[in-house]
């Protein structure tokens, strides 16, 4: 089946999954994420696919979750409606850890919110110079789906950066923190992420995917699924009670528009963003 948000092409035995939504800078919507889901499923059991390599199409890799694809419909959803929306979302976010093929990451622009925690999912991560990290859900009531951060950066930089929003982390310091393994200049970074991913693929793939299950594993018996399980609870808790940030947030952006919701947010912490033109999480 065609696609219509995202865009597959094959280098030998790499497959390049593009997110294809740049006229609002990737932002992950239901048909992206399903045409997504569906690809790589599809990706996992091809047996002549032996690396994915993910990138975003235009000015940005990704600004994470969109948030105008729920407006006006999440003051209307209950604990379970929400458990189901992110639970889908965790999901989508994790098959890139769980992916038994290698899993590399090209970033460029904006990689934030979902989109920040979709490339520290994937095996290897290369960023061009200028593209831009961050976690900034507290900044408007809300928080992670799927909080691998702590886990690569460690405890201090994992709370400074979700404890804070942050949403101007530079790739070199993003390389610092263990968050991408290489950073490019602009435009150079599809060349060196195929380079990681076409090496990956010429290993033998029995022993990559054994490996790569041997390293996930290594995490998980330090306690990464069950730490994920109950973050994805807390972020549930958060969605489904509100509070006056959130409220304040969603009436504002029922009533005047995301634009104008996001302006508020940056108002009321007292600093200037950019992230106007960015309705994502």
């Amino acid at each position: 089946m065609p696609f219509g948000t995202i865009a597959l092409a094959r280098e030998g035995a790499v497959a390049v999954l593009t997110f294809a939504r740049p006229h609002v800078l990737n932002a992950f919507d239901p048909p992206l994420i399903a045409e997504t889901n569906r690809a790589m499923a599809d990706l996992a059991r091809d047996e002549t696919v032996r690396a994915i390599l993910v990138r975003g199409a235009g000015r940005a890799f990704s600004a994470g979750f969109d948030l105008k694809a729920g407006a006006g419909e999440a003051a209307r959803r209950g604990p379970e409606d929400w458990r189901r929306i992110l639970e889908a979302d965790f999901e989508f976010i994790m098959q890139f850890w769980d992916c038994p093929k290698p899993t590399v990451a090209a970033v460029h622009g904006y990689c934030l919110g979902g989109a920040f925690e979709l490339a520290l999912a994937c095996d290897v991560s290369v960023a061009a110079q200028g593209t831009r990290f961050g976690c900034p859900e507290v900044k408007f009531g809300s928080g992670a789906v799927a909080l691998l951060l702590p886990f690569v950066v460690g405890a201090k930089a994992a709370k400074e950066l979700a404890l804070t929003g942050d949403d101007h982390l530079d790739a070199e310091r993003a390389l610092a923190l263990g968050v991408v393994n290489h950073v490019t200049p602009a435009g150079e970074e599809m060349a060196k992420a195929m380079a990681l991913a076409q090496a990956m693929a010429g290993a033998d793939p029995l022993a990559v995917r054994i490996s790569k299950r041997a390293l996930n594993r290594s995490y998980e018996a330090m306690g990464l699924r069950v730490a994920l399980a109950q973050a994805l609870e807390c972020e549930i808790f958060i969605e489904s009670a509100g509070g006056p940030t959130r409220a304040a947030f969603d009436r504002i952006r029922k009533d005047e528009g995301l634009a104008a919701a996001l302006a508020w947010r940056d108002r009321a912490r007292s600093a200037p963003g950019e992230a106007g033109e960015m309705p994502t999480r």
